[in-house]
């Protein structure tokens, strides 16, 4: 509590100054991640109130202030900041004042003890959080956008409405089970369907827009055969060694490159044994589970990369903690959509979307 006190007061006596001073810009951002990783992802906003920026203009039909082409997070009209709470107070000439924004947001990280320093585990609860936002966002804009008879809930037709009643019951050449065919889009609305009841509620229906941040084990177990499918050469539904090397190795290297630092990583022979639990030499649904993370990674699951790649830049006196200081040092990568302003296209080597 009495550090929550200093920091208050700390912000407030630094706000004259600082709101009237540029911000630092140096450091590295998101994108040498997003390369190693092998994905583009939509990076998680570190600050929330960016998040509401972003949010608002995107729902008055404007340019995303975040990733414009032609500026960088610059508000020149006071009166779309003033829309959202307490915003006004953080901008100088249109500009987002982050150095101001980091003396604010860091005691309420900083949380799990209140210690004076940010741990990975408090950075990455974070994001997490952060990420939750948006993905409770995104389902509430798509479910206001569908839900036509307004009843909380969508059904089928709602969502996709391009698709005949007898096109799910009937044996046409649109119910297929191909990607994108009515019977595939059906299998993912009935896994997502718990309560079994033909319509999707609102936790329901955003496991079924994200299926990668999903813990419905039906939707888990469909995106890993939705991956084999896509892996498996001679069409037995799984994964011998040669498959699993040729197409999920180096995937899930990638990873285990990034949560080793440096150490040993085990090789493709040792790992498809370890995932091969009854030993037939093939890899089944279930026995892949614990690289789904891998394979289809979601923001949830980037938050925690993105979290250890942020204490690893930001972290100068390598005690696994940031300081204030050290954030403050680093500020441009915490804020990185604000102050990137490069459309960089990326070398998805392994991205493929649903």
């Amino acid at each position: 509590m009495a550090n929550a006190v200093v920091y208050a007061l700390i912000a407030t006596a630094f706000f004259i100054i600082m709101v009237f001073s540029p911000s630092r810009q140096h450091g590295r951002d998101h994108r040498g991640l997003n390369r190693r990783l092998g994905y583009e992802f939509r990076i998680t906003n570190f600050d929330p109130l960016v998040s509401k920026l972003e949010r608002l203009a995107e729902n008055r039909g404007q340019e995303d202030p975040i990733n414009s082409t032609t500026s960088s997070f610059n508000f020149e009209n006071g009166s779309f900041v003033d829309e959202v709470d307490d915003a006004y107070e953080y901008f100088s000439e249109g500009k987002l004042n982050t150095t101001l924004r980091l003396y604010i947001l860091f005691p309420l990280i900083d949380k799990a003890p209140t210690d004076g320093v940010v741990s990975c585990k408090e950075l990455e609860a974070w994001f997490e959080h952060q990420a939750h936002q948006r993905l409770i966002y995104t389902t509430q804009k798509e479910m206001a956008s569908r839900d036509k008879d307004v009843d909380g809930a969508i059904a089928f037709n709602e969502y996709l409405p391009q698709f005949f009643k007898e096109d799910i019951e009937c044996e046409t050449e649109k119910n297929g089970m191909g990607h994108g065919e009515a019977g595939w889009w059906k299998e993912q609305f009935d896994n997502a369907d718990i309560d079994r009841s033909g319509s999707l509620s609102f936790d329901e229906f955003k496991d079924f827009l994200h299926p990668e941040d999903s813990g419905n084990e039906k939707i888990q177990k469909w995106l890993l055969r939705e991956k084999i499918k896509r892996m498996d050469n001679d069409g037995d539904g799984k994964l011998n060694f040669e498959e699993f090397l040729d197409h999920a190795y180096d995937i899930y290297k990638n990873y285990a490159d990034f949560e080793s630092r440096g150490a040993d990583v085990p090789t493709a022979e040792e790992k498809f044994a370890e995932l091969d639990v009854n030993k037939d030499k093939l890899l089944v649904v279930e026995e892949l589970k614990p690289m789904l993370g891998y394979l289809h990674p979601g923001e949830l699951t980037y938050a925690k990369y993105y979290t250890s790649y942020l204490i690893h830049e930001a972290d100068d006196n390598k005690d696994g903690n940031l300081s204030l200081d050290e954030m403050l040092n680093h500020e441009h990568i915490l804020y990185n959509t604000v102050f990137d302003e490069s459309k960089e296209d990326y070398d998805d080597d392994f991205h493929d979307e649903l």
